[in-house]
């Protein structure tokens, strides 16, 4: 019996009633953490379609349950078990529920090994490099009645993508995700990621062209390359770029996310000159402070990204950025050098975190930990000085026309978008709009993380 196409039976087994009910057995996919999860997710919902199973309204409709995981954040995997926990009863008095659960959270050996200890009833654990094999794994657990669990691949030297699936369902209409590459080399201190995705493999340009050239052929208008690591992508990304730019159909291109010290001049001059290319870069910082940046294995100094971001700045790019609080070993000195950083940059956006040990990292080691008291403070004076910043840059905005991509729209002709620079727009409209849509708003209030307007009359 070969599972990657006996789909029938896969229907038939999981569903006994179904010649009775004709109905196919319903699933429910829920994703954790970044871009690149979702992605996954959107080609875990293909196979499941393909295997003939269709949406569920809702978790408590579905015959079949699958949560994508994230591990960045011990609080990530906390919510995660705390919903599996609630699947328990559910479980007991629906015997018939498939459970499954992925993602970089999976991929750790000691959670893999959580689960078949303390949660047997959870029916399929995989991981990041094979969620090409989700077809085999849930004949493998009807077949043998019991828990399958999978983390193998991460060593693959070839990449895993998923590239024999149509994503025919995806969570935008207009937009779309394209992953250029998956793992990281860059073993930062404080991450898990290079554990549980693997080392950098980058996928052939040819086939991320023809991937793009297929979503704008069925509607798509802005893309999302997605990566570790984008700018190490080993084909030269900023060829792929320009590659990308003359694409008939897309208006708009976006990547995440980028590390400092592989943001070649080259790149800068592809944001800044190629018309489709957003003005906008997320920039992880982590911490002003050079000793800290070097405890953190991060390969770069204050100096050079100030310099990076002064490049980035005047070529009339909006800088986002990624800060670490409370690392061990930060200083007040050290602290007030990322204080420092954060005026000279005026970031447009800012994602601040209290440090969370991840364990299995060389941080995770660290016996001069912060404690939470002196994080907690250092994390509110971070917060009064970058968002005042953010809104001083929105208000700036006022009185200007910005070019908003639909993303959102309400009966009532409220909408919601973003501009070029990745700025949140919330606007009124005379006239029904789409997802999609570019329209030009007249920008007339601005608040700390959006700004709002109405549309210019043409």
């Amino acid at each position: 019996m070969n599972p990657s196409t006996n789909y029938q039976y896969l229907i038939t087994a999981h569903n006994d009633n179904l010649a009775a009910t004709t109905r196919r057995p319903g699933f429910f996919v829920r994703t954790y953490g970044c871009q690149m999860n979702s992605r996954d997710s959107e080609k875990l919902t293909a196979l499941l379609l393909n295997l003939g199973y269709e949406p569920a309204a809702s978790q408590e409709a579905a015959d079949f349950i699958l949560y994508n995981t994230c591990c960045v954040r011990e609080s990530a995997e906390d919510k995660v078990f705390g919903h599996l926990g609630r699947l328990k009863r559910v479980k007991k008095d629906r015997p018939h529920l498939m459970i499954a659960v992925s993602g970089c959270m999976t991929q750790q050996e000691e959670t893999a090994k959580k689960f078949q200890e303390k949660y047997p009833y959870v029916d399929i654990v995989f991981g990041t490099s094979n969620r090409h094999k989700l077809p085999e794994f849930i004949w493998r657990t009807m077949e043998m009645g019991k828990q399958v669990v999978d983390i193998s691949g991460i060593d693959d030297t070839d990449i895993t993508e998923i590239t024999d699936v149509s994503v025919t369902t995806r969570e935008f209409s207009h937009k779309a995700g394209v992953n250029i590459m998956v793992g990281c080399n860059n073993f930062c201190a404080y991450c898990i990621v290079p554990y549980v995705r693997g080392r950098e493999k980058s996928r052939p340009m040819a086939d991320i062209l023809k991937e793009i050239e297929a979503f704008a052929a069925d509607g798509v208008k802005e893309i999302m390359l997605l990566g570790q690591n984008v700018n190490s992508y080993t084909g030269g990304f900023p060829e792929l770029l320009h590659r990308a730019n003359n694409i008939d159909g897309i208006e708009r291109i976006r990547f995440m996310t980028s590390h400092p010290k592989d943001f070649s001049d080259a790149l800068i001059a592809a944001v800044r000159d190629l018309p489709k290319l957003c003005k906008s870069v997320h920039l992880p910082l982590q911490s002003g402070s050079t000793k800290v940046l070097q405890d953190m294995n991060r390969q770069y100094t204050q100096t050079e990204y100030l310099t990076l971001a002064e490049k980035l700045i005047s070529a009339g790019i909006a800088l986002s950025t990624d800060i670490i609080v409370g690392y061990p070993g930060e200083t007040d000195a050290d602290f007030e050098e990322t204080l420092t950083v954060a005026r000279k940059i005026r970031f447009s956006g800012a994602f601040t975190f209290l440090y969370s040990k991840r364990s299995g990292t060389p941080a995770a080691n660290r016996t001069d930990t912060i404690d939470s008291k002196t994080a907690s403070e250092r994390f509110d004076r971070l917060i009064a000085e970058v968002y005042p910043i953010m809104l001083e840059i929105n208000q700036a905005k006022i009185g200007q026309t910005l070019e908003v991509m639909v993303e959102d729209a309400k009966p009532d002709t409220t909408y919601k978008g973003r501009a070029d620079d990745h700025t949140l727009v919330h606007f009124t409209a005379s006239d029904a709009l789409h997802p999609g849509d570019i329209v030009p708003v007249n920008i007339t209030e601005a608040k700390t993380f959006y700004v709002s307007g109405k549309t210019k009359e043409i």
